[in-house]
């Protein structure tokens, strides 16, 4: 018998269903059974799911022989489940890495327990990944939306208290209440997103409007009608839930809302607790029965809601006009300050990258030029003590973007400025291209994110220097970023002095400093930014790998600065998140090996002279969706760093089998060292410092 019987009814979800079932079959935990029911699909869903059966020995496909909807189709594959405990999946929703696991860890703390609840996440239509107040921090977990895929039941239990999917929408509705108020106090709550839900363009109930959303009143109406045991305790959230699906346009038309109101007011009205009290002005207009009073309210709140939107919008536009009109004026009048100079980084996330090593060593050989970073409000937090700065789009900023002599950045400015004469603007970038860049990507249209290419040049063309890291950069900046207005700087990366300066005893405080012991193997893991994946999804099961590596190895991880502070991993002894650290060159210094896809890190850390090794499961989509310079896969010289792996069985070998570090792959890291790391020897902060402060003759 499994622990796990997984659940998914699958009908009109082909383009979808593949990745649903790969992210169960690749949990880390894996005593499960996959119970996938084709609900009489007419695309291919019973096809995927016959394939995944004769793959998996742990998938089972049931075939129903017409379509009954979702709610009949999870009743059938729970009929035909043998795990402990049952887990319900939509064939278009995921399984986040790690999520058996913790909802295992989680079941045998608490005893196992008839229900555990835990959290989601949603992914748009757009591919925005957006976290969902659960209510799992309540007093009852009642609070919790009733759904089925937020939660475990135990099997046993869902068959000797008869709970079933009701037959059309909101089939999830009664049992999801009725398991939690038959439990009593034997439901637990897991505060960890395990489902990702995914919210579709077109074909999704949730976003269809019609009377069909009329069944949620439906559905309350069987709750209160089984019994007066809990209904107090329900009541309240049925009004809310109520009022939600009302107040969505996605789910009640404009003409239907009259009429939802009525059926709704109704239901409440004959099931209303004594002495109970309405938490808001629109739920005692709902249990009162007010139409007029609620939509008086709705009105109410739209007007106050559009008027301090307008307000906000006159608010900011007044700002931006003053400001712009006192930076246009700054710069008729305003003199140049020949010791000012203005850096930014990574569109204002900071102090990092080669303006923070050019900042550092201007300090040092040109104290008589003071530096001002470019920070956004939101991450002034990481501008380290004693680095002046000024919030990105404030009149500081355009005051110090007016008069300062300098400038830096390693990407742009915000709100374009206008380059004054005697100003001198050094573009840093911030990596070696391996993926296609600038007016390239005009191949490439889904990497742009609706990128200007004319305000892309003109950018470039306010560029006096660019810096280069080696002869292949420069090569591809100067096709991709054609302009006449700058010369090239081959003068390598200062961001990557210290790997030539650190001591060993710098090594060892930092090693110290992230836990790692004496003795182990650090390896960093840092994949880079996918422009058709958003959010942070490794395409590898870090418990399972660090594990797999056993006690001698720690696994350090990086998720790319788009996605945020933190990669959301599951907690284990040896995997440890470093994607809040502030500075990469650190975790460089700390790790015996870096394992990256794509990332322009691997051109840094080369300057270490450490095994590479690049773990690409996505490389032939990677190239198309992107574009890339060279076949990093190819095994030549120069283009390979180091050993190869595209799935994650083979990377685990790599380690386990010592196939990570040897004569070969030291052959391709020094032919790849040779290519890309030729200007970098310890040096480069100075020369940039003194080429572009001291002598710009």
């Amino acid at each position: 018998m499994s622990r796990f019987s997984v659940v998914v009814p699958v009908h009109r979800v082909q383009g979808y269903l593949r990745e649903c079932l790969d992210s169960v079959l690749d949990q880390s935990f894996g005593d499960l059974e996959l119970v996938v029911v084709d609900d009489a699909s007419p695309d291919g869903c019973g096809r995927i799911g016959a394939e995944y059966a004769r793959r998996d020995p742990r998938v089972r496909l049931v075939r129903l022989p017409e379509a009954r909807g979702t709610g009949p189709a999870r009743n059938a594959g729970a009929d035909q489940a043998t795990g402990t405990h049952l887990l319900f999946l939509d064939g278009d929703d995921l399984l986040l890495p790690g999520a058996l696991a913790a909802v295992d860890a989680a079941l045998t703390a608490e005893g196992d327990v008839d229900v555990l609840l835990f959290g989601h996440d949603r992914l748009n239509w757009w591919g925005d990944v957006r976290a969902v107040p659960d209510a799992l921090d309540g007093d009852d977990p009642l609070a919790a939306p009733p759904t089925a895929w937020n939660r475990v039941v135990r099997r046993e239990f869902w068959t000797a208290r008869g709970l079933a999917f009701s037959a059309g929408p909101y089939e999830d509705v009664v049992p999801a209440h009725r398991a939690v108020l038959e439990a009593g106090d034997r439901v637990a709550v897991l505060d960890r997103v395990c489902v990702r839900w995914r919210e579709r363009r077109v074909g999704s109930f949730a976003r269809t409007p019609g009377e069909r959303h009329f069944a949620v009143v439906d559905r309350y109406a069987e709750l209160f009608a089984s019994g007066p045991d809990g209904a107090a305790r329900l009541y309240p959230y049925a009004v809310r839930h109520l009022l939600a699906v009302l107040g969505d346009p996605g789910r009640v038309a404009p003409r239907d809302r009259a009429e939802f109101f009525r059926r709704a007011a109704a239901l409440l009205a004959a099931h209303r607790p004594p002495g109970h009290r309405p938490a808001s002005a629109e739920e005692r207009a709902l249990t009162d029965g007010a139409y007029g009073a609620y939509r008086s309210l709705e009105r109410a709140s739209a007007r106050r809601a559009s008027v301090r939107a307008a307000l906000a919008r006159r608010k900011k536009q007044l700002g931006l006009r003053v400001k712009r009109t006192e930076y246009r004026t700054a710069l008729r009048t305003a003199r140049l300050d020949p010791h000012l100079a203005v850096y930014g980084a990574y569109w204002n996330r900071g102090v990092s990258c080669n303006p923070a090593a050019i900042h550092a060593k201007a300090r040092e050989l040109a104290p008589h030029i003071r530096g001002v970073f470019v920070v956004a409000r939101a991450h002034r937090h990481r501008v380290p003590p004693g680095v002046d700065h000024v919030v990105a789009g404030s009149r500081a900023y355009w005051n110090l973007m007016a008069r300062a002599t300098y400038i830096v950045n390693n990407s742009s400015f915000p709100g374009g400025f206008t380059k004054r004469p005697g100003q001198v603007y050094l573009q840093t970038h911030h990596g070696t291209p391996l993926k296609k860049m600038g007016m390239d990507q005009r191949r490439y249209p889904a990497s742009t994110h609706n990128l200007s290419f004319q305000r892309l040049l003109d950018h470039v063309d306010q560029w006096d220097f660019s810096l280069s890291a080696n002869p292949h950069s420069t090569e591809v900046w100067e096709r991709v970023y054609p302009s006449a207005a700058y010369r090239p700087l081959e003068l390598g990366y200062p961001r990557n002095d210290v790997y030539f300066t650190a001591t060993a005893d710098d090594t060892a405080r930092v090693r110290a400093d992230l836990g790692i012991e004496d003795g182990q193997r650090a390896i960093l893991y840092a994949p880079t930014h996918r422009d058709y994946q958003k959010g942070f999804l490794p395409r590898l099961d870090l418990e399972r790998f660090a594990t797999a590596l056993g006690p001698s190895y720690v696994v350090l991880v990086r998720a790319h600065y788009f996605y945020g502070t933190a990669a959301g991993l599951a907690a284990h002894p040896r995997v440890v998140d470093v994607t809040a650290h502030p500075r990469v060159e650190d975790l460089c210094l700390a790790a015996d090996a870096l394992v990256t896809d794509y990332s322009s890190l691997m051109f840094d850390y080369a300057c270490l002279d450490r095994p590479l090794i690049t773990y690409a499961p996505d490389w032939q989509a990677y190239r198309l969706a992107r574009g890339t310079y060279f076949d990093l896969l190819s095994g030549r010289e120069g283009d390979t760093p180091g050993a190869i792996a595209t799935t994650e069985d083979e990377l685990t070998a790599l380690f386990r089998e010592d196939a990570w570090d040897t004569d070969e792959t030291t052959r391709l890291r020094a032919a790849f060292r040779a290519r890309f790391c030729p200007y970098d020897d310890g040096g480069a902060a100075e020369r940039v410092v003194r080429r572009f402060f001291l002598d710009r003759g």
